[in-house]
């Protein structure tokens, strides 16, 4: 019988297959779009991310970055945090995917191109996709068709606007080796360097408006940018997105599909690959019960952080000192980059 079912072939669920190869366990992954799939994402990688990501046997090229740096929208002012772990890799989300396919082939890992479609628990299995196994990781995304259907899908409660992001890519060299987030009173755009010729740019906003709208919000980035786009805008969301619990039965959620607050902090993918490591711990020791605390444990920095920086980020007097702050507090700005590095 197989023994890792998983839904979902992005980042969180090839990242879960590896692990799980690695640790002897027979790991199937079910995605229905052919790889690699691309999507609106930061494409920034933070250290512990490629960390993890060289702890599995996969290496992705890139540009690596020392550090954040944020920039206030209409000033200039700026703050900088570097990382004191290494530095981060800004990748191509269609490269990160590759990466990660290319390592799961090499370890046995079979991918179907099929819906997960209904899921059906019994004594010591689930079903899905017409396959059985052990159990079922759900790692098919922010909008988790397996956690809707199995009605674990929790709403934010706080009453905060929900939040979109755009994704658009520049055919020009990188200013910089650190990603900058750009402030403005209503939205912020990350830049981020991914190669010699290439920087990705996300914007992350509560404003359902076009992309070429929301960047006209930075006028010192829109004029650096205009003339080099490069590609099509991705879009994605909302992006807040609850769930009840990471384990149900033999169900377990991995990446986005656990439960995402914000793309603020840049710390999804981290997370992703790190959670899809205790996941595959805590089955491979019969405790897959134990995945929640882990969960819990592992997402706490993420959650407090970014809780925090939207909750200012939404009162009107606290947003445009977001940026002086962290000029003003050097160290407390590092300190914060690092936390999540």
């Amino acid at each position: 019988m197989i023994d890792l079912l998983i839904a979902g072939g992005g980042p969180a669920g090839l990242a879960t297959a590896i692990h799980g190869a690695l640790a002897g366990l027979e790991a199937v992954v079910v995605e229905p779009r052919p790889t690699p799939i691309d999507k609106a994402c930061g494409e920034g990688l933070m250290p512990g991310a490629v960390r993890q990501l060289h702890g599995l046997g996969v290496h992705v090229g890139g540009q690596p970055f020392r550090g954040i740096r944020y920039v206030d929208g209409l000033t200039g002012r700026s703050a900088e945090g570097l990382f004191r772990s290494g530095p981060g890799l800004g990748t191509r989300r269609t490269a990160l995917q590759s990466a990660l396919a290319e390592r799961a082939a090499a370890l046995g890992v079979s991918v179907l191109q099929r819906r997960v479609g209904e899921v059906h628990q019994g004594e010591g299995h689930v079903t899905a996709a017409g396959l059985t196994a052990r159990y079922l990781v759900a790692a098919d995304g922010l909008h988790s068709p397996v956690r809707r259907g199995l009605g674990l899908s929790a709403r934010p409660a706080d009453g905060r606007p929900a939040r979109y992001g755009l994704r658009r890519h520049y055919r020009t060299a990188p200013w910089s080796d650190l990603v900058e987030v750009h402030w403005s009173a209503r939205c912020e755009a990350y830049v981020t360097p991914l190669a010699p010729d290439r920087i990705g740019v996300a914007v992350l906003t509560a404003d359902q408006a076009p992309f070429a709208e929301q960047l006209a919000r930075f006028p010192r980035l829109a004029s650096r940018l205009a003339g080099h786009e490069d590609g099509p805008v991705r879009g994605a969301g909302p992006l807040r997105q609850g769930a009840r619990v990471r384990v149900a039965g033999r169900v377990l959620f991995v990446g986005d599909a656990a439960g995402y607050v914000d793309a603020l902090t840049g710390e999804g993918l981290t997370l992703a690959v790190t959670a899809a490591g205790e996941l595959v711990r805590c089955v491979a020791a019969g405790r897959p019960q134990a995945y929640e605390r882990a969960w819990r444990d592992l997402s706490r920095s993420y959650r407090t952080l970014t809780s925090s920086l939207l909750w200012a980020r939404h009162r009107p007097r606290l947003a445009p000192r977001i940026v002086p702050l962290a000029a003003r507090l050097p160290r407390v700005f590092t300190g914060a980059v690092n936390l999540l590095a």
